[in-house]
């Protein structure tokens, strides 16, 4: 089970499923939405993830055609997002997941758009795109 929450921990989740693959995206989009070199992303199913408090708090807001991500409008932290290319599943950020967890990424994905000022130093396989 994934449990998280926002900063304000107003929004909280749970998932009854483990991640199926986690990311660390260093696209421009990732970069200004997270306000960091890069976002870390853990995909989970939609079957099995729920709200359990704070859903009127969650405002959404569409970042690119299909991506919608969702903000916890009292403190402001990036909870999750979904996409229409994959409706069937959840990306929750990383950094929202309580607790000491196995999440770890395995791939740096839009490295063609990496923040210049970044080295990436973890030995796992790159992408120029995804």
């Amino acid at each position: 089970m994934i449990k998280g929450k926002c900063h304000c921990q107003a929004v909280k989740y749970e998932s009854n499923n483990d991640s199926e693959s986690a990311v660390f995206c260093h696209c421009q989009t990732c970069r200004k939405i997270n306000g960091t070199a890069f976002g870390s992303s853990a995909v989970v199913p939609k079957e099995g993830f729920e709200i359990i408090s704070g859903e009127t708090s969650l405002v959404g807001y569409e970042s690119s055609s299909g991506k919608k991500r969702f903000f916890c409008s009292n403190c402001g932290t990036h909870v999750y997002a979904t996409s229409s290319k994959k409706p069937e599943n959840i990306i929750l950020r990383i950094g929202c997941i309580d607790g000491n967890h196995n999440i770890v990424p395995t791939r740096h994905i839009w490295t063609s758009q990496k923040a210049s000022w970044y080295e990436i130093t973890e030995n796992i396989p790159m992408y120029e795109e995804w």
